[in-house]
Parts: structure tokens; C-alpha cells; sequence
């Protein structure tokens, strides 16, 4: 994993560059989904670990989408809870959209006989937000990822604020939710990250002035294959 500064050289990509690049290792190179996405969790976790090294009993607190990002998260749970870190899940939405690569990783989960929580919207969210987090020592935000380019809900600006509130160190899965991908600026509300792990490369929102509010520190990610 690299950790990216703006003077350094490096592979920057916009959303349909990112969208080509997954459909280039599933169709050309044959690699599945499920293995892209197993290799971007298992990065994640492994950071957590590190940045977590120092905590005798750490406890990680995971916010998911109900799309590939929210995928991401699960396997990062899995990777966790086999290190033995406390582990909350929350699903952010209708868990029955969870489909593909993403249901089949919650899948796993269940099977492991563990329990996302829900947070569904006709309620306060800060406080399941609150409840959820509550001794975490990072939270993780796995909601949106960067096919995100409408302005972001009511309901998830709600959610977003209430993350930023919580005063607890984000990891941003692949990218902050919230924030455009080739603008770096917030649709409407953006989560602010102390860390993000970026997958394949740095997205070109994040090379935008203003766009390290939300960011925080990148590291740049393999899923398993490069671009060239």
C-alpha cells in the first residue's frame, strides 16, 4: 500500500476511467468480483490493524451501503472479527438491495453468525449512530463509492453529519461518501476522513484544492491488478 502526497507521480482516474478499469480485470483478465472485492476489504482491514496496533481491545464500528462499497465493508468486518477486534456493522439502508458480490460477502457474515444492525430512515440518525459507535476507536465508512455523481439525500446527509459529529477517526473506504469523484467537491454533504484507502488509484477529485478536508491521509490500494 502507498501512501500518496500531491508531489509524488502516480496514476489519477476519473469515474469512467475507474468503471473501464474494473471491467477490464473482470472481463479480460477474468478475475471474478467477489476477488476484487475480497482484496480491496482485506487492504482495508490490514490498515486497520496496523493503525490500530497499539489498542489492547480495539473496537472498529462499520457503516455499509447497500452497494459494492458497502461490500467492501463486510469483508473488512470478516477480516476483524478473525483478529478478534469488536465489530459493530450497521447496514445504511434496505438491506434487501444488497445484491451480487456484495450480498454474497453479508452472506458469509451471517454465517459466521454475526449480526449487522440496521438504520433505516423515520428516525433521528444520530442517535443509532451514536449507539453503534459508542467506545469505537475508528469508524469506517463504506456507504458510498465512487459511482456516487447525484446530489446526496436528506436521509444520507443526516447520516453523514451525524458520522462527522461522532469525533471518532474515519477510514474512508476507496472514497469519502458524499464526495464527487472528478470534482472533490461534496454533493450536498461529504464525510470528513482522517485516512482513505483508494483502490487501483488516486481518484482525480482527490488532486482537487479543498478535496484533503475530506480525504485526510490517502493510500493507494491493489485489488489485484494494476493499470498499465
Amino acid at each position: 500500500m502507498k501512501n500518496y502526497l500531491p508531489d509524488k507521480d502516480g496514476f489519477v482516474m476519473t469515474r469512467d476511467e475507474v468503471r473501464a478499469f474494473d471491467a477490464y480485470a473482470i472481463n479480460t483478465l477474468g478475475i471474478p468480483g467477489a476477488v476484487l472485492m475480497e482484496n480491496a476489504g482485506r487492504s482495508c482491514a490490514e490498515f486497520v490493524m496496523e493503525k490500530l496496533a497499539d489498542k489492547p481491545n480495539p473496537k472498529v464500528s462499520i457503516f455499509c451501503g447497500t452497494g459494492n462499497n458497502g461490500g467492501d465493508g463486510f469483508v473488512i468486518a470478516r477480516h476483524l472479527l478473525n483478529r478478534h477486534f469488536n465489530v459493530s456493522v450497521a447496514i445504511c439502508g434496505d438491506a434487501n438491495k444488497i445484491k451480487g458480490d456484495a450480498k454474497i460477502n453479508l452472506d458469509i457474515l451471517r454465517s459466521m453468525k454475526f449480526q449487522a444492525e440496521s438504520i433505516q430512515s423515520g428516525f433521528d440518525i444520530g442517535t443509532p449512530v451514536k449507539n453503534i459507535s459508542a467506545g469505537s476507536d475508528m469508524l469506517i465508512d463504506a456507504v458510498f463509492g465512487t459511482g456516487l455523481s447525484g446530489r446526496v439525500s436528506d436521509e444520507y446527509k443526516g447520516l453523514i453529519g451525524a458520522l462527522n459529529a461522532m469525533c471518532i477517526p474515519i477510514l474512508a473506504v476507496d472514497i469519502p461518501s458524499g464526495l464527487d469523484c472528478d470534482t472533490g467537491e461534496p454533493l450536498g454533504a461529504a464525510v470528513q476522513a482522517v485516512y482513505t484507502v483508494t483502490f487501483v488509484a488516486v481518484k482525480k477529485g482527490f488532486t482537487e484544492a479543498g478535496a484533503e478536508k475530506y480525504t485526510g491521509e490517502i493510500y493507494v490500494a491493489s485489488i489485484g491488478a494494476e493499470p498499465k
